[in-house]
C-alpha cells in the first residue's frame, strides 16, 4: 500500500530571549497519509526546541512561514520516531479498510429491542 505524506504545524509556544520575542519554544504538528483509494490516517506530534539566546540566524516570528518551521520540525521526526510515527497512520489506514469491530458474545443473550415510546 502506497501512502502520500503531508504535514501541517497546527500551532506554536513562544517565549522570550534576550532582546528577541516571541522565540519559537515548542510546536504542534500534524502529518497525515493517504493511501491510493483515498483513506487517511493522522498522527499529531509536539515538538519542542531550547531556547538558544546565542542564534545567529534568528527569524522574526512574524516572518516565519510553515516550510520554515517544517523545516526545523521534520529532521528531528527521523529513525524509529519516523517508523513509529508512519506505523501509526498505516495502521489508521488499515482500520478503514478492514475495520476491527466488537460483535456480541455467540453465547450472550439477544439484546431484547429498545421499546418505543408511546404518545
Amino acid at each position: 500500500m502506497a501512502i502520500t505524506y503531508t504535514w501541517a504545524v497546527t500551532g506554536m509556544k513562544v517565549t522570550n530571549v534576550g532582546t528577541e520575542t516571541n522565540y519559537v519554544v515548542q510546536t504542534y504538528w500534524t502529518k497525515t497519509g493517504t493511501d491510493e483509494n483515498g483513506n487517511t490516517g493522522v498522527f499529531s506530534g509536539a515538538t519542542p526546541f531550547t531556547a538558544n539566546p546565542d542564534q545567529t540566524d534568528f527569524i522574526p516570528y512574524d516572518e516565519l512561514t510553515q516550510e520554515i518551521v517544517l523545516g526545523w520540525i521534520q529532521p528531528v521526526v527521523t529513525g524509529s520516531y519516523e517508523e513509529h510515527v508512519n506505523a501509526q497512520i498505516a495502521k489508521q489506514i488499515a482500520d478503514k479498510i478492514d475495520p476491527v469491530t466488537e460483535p456480541a458474545l455467540p453465547w450472550a443473550p439477544p439484546t431484547p429491542p429498545t421499546p418505543t415510546p408511546t404518545p
